[in-house]
């Protein structure tokens, strides 16, 4: 089934287990929009009963680039005020699900696209996948969301590294620093594993792997609903400063795009 726009399409692998696949052609490119209906997505499933386990994937080269620059730099106010509530929305939304998720990372992640991996339980990468946080290299600092993401599922070095930085890591770089579990040589290994991990989550107890999930997550969950509260979803000047626009457009033409 899909839904209005076509972003995510969603498929029953059996056994309570259900694909959502980001399909915002060609990259994945985060959209307020997208973002929000997304969240929608996740949320009706965390409460459904009929769900045991949620697999995301992407059917694109890419999992997902994080925002598509070209369209970011022309940002005004509002705009920038409706990505950020999206990104803090979603992925919310994204790392208090109740189901256990598991991502299968088929190419690169990076800068918000990350956060789809980062707030999921079980993580699989393909051989060349790819990894990053390119914020800082965009003139852009880290919304409330996935800032407290970041800092509870990175720990201190792999912040500096990703996050200071912004250059992005392999598979294996990837899967040393805990960012994914296990490395697929290819797409149906990928795809085998994902579903492999996916029923190891669902034949947990349910109750019990909310309740777990939850004692783990509650504290960074309530800090990032206090900072929405606060304001967190329309920071005040909006998210770009002085430095973005052309932070971007460097980015964009290094890319040779």
């Amino acid at each position: 089934s899909m839904t209005e726009a076509g972003w995510l399409n969603t498929r029953d692998l059996g056994d309570g287990i259900v694909e959502l696949q980001l399909g915002r052609a060609p990259v994945n490119a985060l959209s307020a929009d997208f973002l929000m209906e997304f969240a929608a997505k996740i949320d009706e499933w965390g409460q459904d009963p009929a769900v045991s386990a949620i697999v995301l994937k992407s059917p694109f080269k890419g999992f997902s680039a994080g925002l598509d620059l070209k369209e970011a730099q022309e940002f005004d106010l509002e705009q920038q005020h409706a990505i950020v509530r999206g990104l803090n929305e979603g992925f919310l939304a994204l790392y208090s699900c109740p189901k256990p998720v598991v991502a299968a990372v088929g190419g690169a992640a990076i800068a918000g696209g990350l956060f789809f991996v980062l707030a999921s339980d079980g993580r699989i990468g393909h051989s060349r996948s790819a990894y990053g946080l390119a914020e800082v290299r965009v003139g852009a600092d880290f919304p409330i969301g996935p800032l407290e993401i970041a800092k509870a599922t990175l720990d201190s070095n792999t912040q500096r590294r990703l996050m200071l930085t912004g250059q992005s890591i392999g598979p294996i770089a990837a899967r040393n620093y805990g960012l994914v579990d296990i490395i697929a040589e290819d797409m149906e290994d990928l795809e085998n594993y994902a579903l492999r991990e996916a029923h190891k989550l669902a034949e947990l107890p349910p109750q019990t792997f909310a309740s777990v999930k939850m004692q783990l997550r509650g504290e960074v969950i309530d800090r990032i609903k206090a900072g929405i509260a606060a304001g967190g979803n329309a920071p005040e000047g909006g998210w770009f400063n002085s430095e973005t626009k052309a932070a971007m457009e460097k980015m964009i033409s290094g890319r040779g795009e």
